[in-house]
């Protein structure tokens, strides 16, 4: 069976606890960055940083200002179409974990063009696939599937300070994420878990997804990328390039 993240958003802090142990883990290095009006730091993922604690801050009619975090990451799509994608232009590029159902980027990224980057980058619902300029490697949560193999929690579940992010067996944490959502709701009646028939990162937010960012929600986006994906893959271009 494979594994599973639920992050409930309603348990953020934004300490960004789960942020900084992806990078102590991983041993990439800080994100030298400026400050562009927002507590959100950095303002984005990149080749180095995997996982990044987004800030929304909004006013409500009735003038209260509601601040909404989430922590963005790979959401490891049960079938995701930056493999299909990948794959196409080079032999196991991205790769999915048997045991686990990890999403990994492989070596093989390297050897991506640039076109084929771009490519793979914009078939992904949550725009999440970033290169390291200085090595050529796409870069993304892994799901720590090497700790998870051992039998160890992802790193930045084992920082998360208020149980937001929880993992484990995916109907485990579907049931958590059920039983949890039904509480929520009380307070926040437009809760909802966000594509959780999709991803194995099932994310409970208690406001609109707009409200937290424009990629909070990919399901609808998942299948036109679906399509998009296969439209490629046999097209006379790419067709012709395997034979090359």
């Amino acid at each position: 069976m494979g594994k599973t993240f639920f992050i409930d958003t309603t348990r953020c802090t934004a300490c960004r606890g789960c942020q900084v142990a992806c990078k102590e883990w991983k041993l990439l290095p800080a994100t030298e960055t400026k400050q562009q009006g927002s507590h959100q730091n950095p303002p984005d993922l990149n080749g180095s940083t995997l996982k990044v604690v987004r800030f929304h801050e909004y006013k409500t009619e009735a003038g209260k200002v509601v601040w909404n975090f989430f922590s963005d990451q790979c959401r490891h799509c049960l079938e995701p179409p930056c493999k299909d994608m990948a794959n196409e232009y080079v032999k196991d590029a991205v790769v999915t974990d048997k045991k686990t159902g990890a999403v990994i980027y492989t070596e093989a990224t390297k050897s991506l063009s640039k076109e084929a980057f771009e490519g793979m980058r914009e078939s992904c619902p949550y725009n999440i696939p970033r290169r390291d300029e200085k090595t050529g490697l796409v870069m993304k949560c892994d799901m720590c599937y090497d700790r998870v193999n051992a039998g160890l929690l992802p790193m930045c579940v084992k920082a998360c300070p208020t149980k937001a992010m929880n993992f484990g067996d995916r109907d485990e944490m579907l049931k958590l994420a059920e039983q949890r959502l039904t509480v929520v709701k009380k307070e926040y009646p437009e809760a909802q878990l966000v594509d959780a028939d999709f991803v194995n990162v099932i994310y409970l937010i208690s406001d609109k997804p707009e409200r937290y960012h424009t990629a909070m929600v990919g399901e609808d986006a998942f299948r036109m990328t679906r399509k998009t994906a296969l439209a490629r893959l046999l097209s006379p271009v790419n067709v012709f390039q395997n034979i090359i």
